[in-house]
């Protein structure tokens, strides 16, 4: 197990290292010089020149990459935060820490100030729908695939196509239209704020229904599939003709192995919800880290866009580890070979 999780461990590292010199490429490569992307479309063409030359903006990408992974680790300070440069960028923790993602300059602040804030609030989104849709994954899956071609099945699946095929903002306007303009009984924005009057716990539950109505259904189906395999095996079927009860044999037998392929499916859920719920946080005006993303791209803050990649990226091989321990931990042969 310990030479796994360092080989696992250092792919991880490999990964995040690969991914940031992209994500670093790709935003020194787009239209317009560093220190312009930088300082923001209102700094001055003094303010630039002087950045360009602090920054070394001539240097060859890898160089200019290994100066921006330093500042990342503190193995360097920060030039932003160079009193020389006459910038007004001033981070509290220093020009030099480990984790220094750089300055904001969509928000006028740190982007450690702004980002991790914004990703705790898409963490409490994600997984309070996160645990509403495990369960009604796993029991419109089982319930499908007990009965394959099923009056049951039939109508659990066309529920979970139909659910999965609408989109975010549709299902969005829907509930807004339905809980806020007919029968106002919820509140149509969550700024997790209480100054339109209604608490934060009632803010939660049309974004948490928006991404549970949009995601459970493909989670459910992938369960039904493996289900309805499982359900033939043969110890399956020998277990039902010796008697077994139905719900002891999908507890103790079916459900743990109609598990092991759908395992994957559920965790890549966790990126969805942390990185790709902008349209959500968008239509409810949720400041959540997926509308973050969005303002920095519109914005070309640089800095808060390679930080959110990082993170996004970090967050997938992650997840895959965690997959892996799973697999072993539902499937014993693995941890065998």
């Amino acid at each position: 197990m310990a030479k796994f999780l360092f080989k696992r461990l250092v792919m991880m590292l490999l990964t995040m290292l690969c991914a940031s010199f992209l994500v670093f490429a790709v935003c020194e490569f787009t239209p317009g010089s560093v220190a312009r992307k930088s300082l923001g479309p209102f700094a001055t063409q003094q303010q630039v020149d002087l950045l360009t030359e602090k920054l070394k903006a001539n240097d060859p990408l890898v160089v200019r990459y290994g100066r921006w992974l330093g500042v990342l680790v503190g193995a360097i300070p920060d030039p932003l935060q160079d009193p020389s440069t006459g910038l007004n960028f001033k981070d509290p923790r220093g020009a030099q820490y480990f984790g220094n993602f750089g300055y904001s300059t969509l928000n006028k602040l740190p982007v450690n100030d702004v980002i991790w804030e914004r990703l705790g609030n898409t963490a409490i989104l994600a997984g309070l729908a996160f645990l509403l849709i495990v369960p009604l994954s796993i029991i419109f899956g089982i319930l499908s695939g007990l009965k394959e071609g099923g009056v049951l099945d039939r109508t659990l699946s066309v529920i979970c196509i139909t659910f999965t095929s609408i989109p975010e903002f549709a299902s969005g306007v829907f509930l807004v239209t339905l809980f806020v303009i007919l029968w106002p009984i919820l509140p149509g924005t969550s700024p997790l704020n209480s100054d339109g009057g209604w608490a934060v716990p009632y803010q939660f539950v049309l974004p948490v229904a928006v991404l549970v109505i949009y995601d459970f259904g493909y989670v459910a189906r992938m369960i039904r599939v493996s289900m309805i395999g499982v359900m033939e095996r043969p110890y399956i079927r020998t277990a039902i003709l010796k008697g077994m009860s139905t719900r002891r044999m999908v507890l103790g037998h079916a459900l743990r192995n109609a598990m092991i392929a759908p395992f994957t499916v559920l965790l890549l859920q966790i990126n969805f919800l942390i990185s790709g719920v902008v349209v959500t946080e968008l239509v409810f005006a949720y400041p959540g880290f997926g509308r973050l993303i969005l303002d920095a791209s519109l914005f070309g803050d640089i800095a808060t866009l390679e930080a959110a990649t990082l993170i996004t990226v970090a967050v997938a091989v992650i997840t895959q580890l965690l997959g892996d321990l799973g697999y072993m931990l539902l499937d014993p042969r693995i941890r065998v070979r």
